[in-house]
């Protein structure tokens, strides 16, 4: 898939690729930090069909949104003729005991031989966090392991 990047002088960038409907699909980064999700068409893709501002907390929910299901599916598909292995997404939630401290904290390795092997943070991707990696609210925790272990965690993640 070719994305496509636009500058806008004194506006800031504009990133967009094709969707097989005939349409494109993308966002406009603007230098004041502003974002917005647009649609526009294929045969001009400066006539905006639909513009949706977006504040930095929904861009972040919407990249995760996308993006962590790509990585768990990916990761599912590696792991497919491994009989006993899953990976799963275990969200740090609203109030939960782990915010503001490091995945080591969890000893979720320790506990329940589940590895977290990435975190989906605000659209981006931290892979292979270390035991020093300070978890937040928001974040989701790309794990691998039995069914069993991965249920663990996402108690141990929920409670504490």
């Amino acid at each position: 898939m070719n994305v496509e990047v636009t500058p806008l002088p004194g506006i800031g960038v504009r990133k967009d690729f094709a969707l097989a409907t005939g349409r494109r699909i993308g966002v406009v980064a603007h230098r004041d930090g502003r974002t917005e999700l647009i649609v526009s068409r294929l045969d001009d893709p400066d006539a905006c069909m639909a513009s949706i501002p977006l504040e930095t907390e929904e861009a972040s929910v919407l990249a995760n949104l996308l993006g962590a299901p790509q990585l768990v599916a990916q990761l599912r598909e590696e792991h497919r003729d491994l009989p006993g292995i899953s990976t799963r997404q275990l969200p740090i939630t609203e109030n939960s005991p782990w915010d503001g401290r490091s995945l080591g904290d969890t000893a979720m390795r320790t506990r329940t031989g589940v590895s977290v092997v990435a975190v989906m943070r605000a659209g981006q991707v931290a892979p292979s966090p270390t035991p020093d990696f300070l978890l937040t609210e928001g974040d989701l925790l790309v794990a691998v392991g039995t069914p069993e272990g991965l249920d663990q965690a996402a108690k141990i993640l929920a409670l504490g």
